[in-house]
């Protein structure tokens, strides 16, 4: 990370702009090296399908991934409504002792899971209104993003494409739109299949990737945990250094022409 550049959520700075899911994996061995590998230090975590200490006889993720060093960031995959998901977080802060930041997500679909956003919207005021840090996973609409920005959600978390699918960036001109209004980071979620998907949404200006299945159903886990760590990395570093325009053509050649000995040019017949 550049020094001055940094990456703030909740008013707490991180030094990698990578955030990493911690389902799919083998075993927890596996996943802790993922984790380590990617650099992350915010993992999320699915309370209605991970252990953390609801389930005291099954293994815990907190003794691979000890909340000392990892911040938490408990999700509400697999709600498909308001109430579920407020249940759900309230039942996250408990077994982490108070824990406020999380993950939204409220789904409308079982078969595509795009975000039902009237639940939502509802869910993050609420939330928002019982003291939690709300970041949020949503559609790449701009209006609907800055709604949840004013519901007081700490970060907007819109999806590059359907979750799983590893489709990549398909409509990067609204991810823009929503990065040019936003007063919060903006955390691309979902849809991400490999490491050019997250360098481009770093590129557009997006301030991190969150990513879960592209690291975990990739042949070799922990390479693409690398491969995604750079790729963020270099993707911010582009953005930052800022890329040249794009031009339809341009005679204007890449090395300079002064002192360069003239050579004859040939003569019209």
């Amino acid at each position: 990370m550049m020094s001055g550049d940094k990456f703030v959520i909740a008013g707490k700075t991180y030094s990698s702009r990578l955030l990493i899911g911690t389902g799919k994996y083998r075993d927890f061995a596996q996943t802790r090296a993922a984790v380590e590998a990617s650099g992350a230090e915010i993992v999320t975590v699915a309370i209605r399908r991970m252990n953390i200490g609801q389930n005291p006889n099954e293994p815990n993720l907190l003794e691979a991934l000890p909340s000392s060093r990892f911040t938490y960031l408990p999700n509400t995959a697999g709600c498909y409504s308001a109430d579920d998901a407020v249940r759900t977080l309230r039942l996250a802060r408990e077994l982490l002792d108070g824990h406020e930041l999380v993950k939204l997500e409220v789904l409308g679909d079982p078969q595509n899971l795009f975000p039902n956003m009237p639940e939502t919207l509802k869910a993050a005021a609420q939330l928002v209104s019982e003291g939690f840090k709300v970041m949020v996973y949503c559609s790449d609409d701009p209006i609907q993003a800055r709604m949840l920005e004013e519901a007081g959600c700490v970060a907007i978390m819109p999806l590059a494409s359907l979750i799983g699918s590893g489709m990549g960036i398909l409509n990067p001109w609204n991810l823009q739109l929503i990065i040019e209004k936003a007063r919060v980071p903006v955390i691309v979620d979902a849809g991400v299949g490999t490491a050019s998907d997250a360098a481009v949404a770093m590129e557009l200006g997006c301030d991190g990737v969150l990513m879960n299945t592209a690291i975990a159903q990739a042949t070799d886990p922990l390479r693409m945990a690398r491969a995604m760590k750079l790729a963020v990395e270099a993707g911010r570093e582009a953005f930052l250094a800022g890329r040249m325009p794009k031009k339809l053509y341009s005679a204007a050649p890449s090395s300079p022409t002064e002192g360069v000995i003239a050579s004859a040019r040939p003569k019209a017949a």
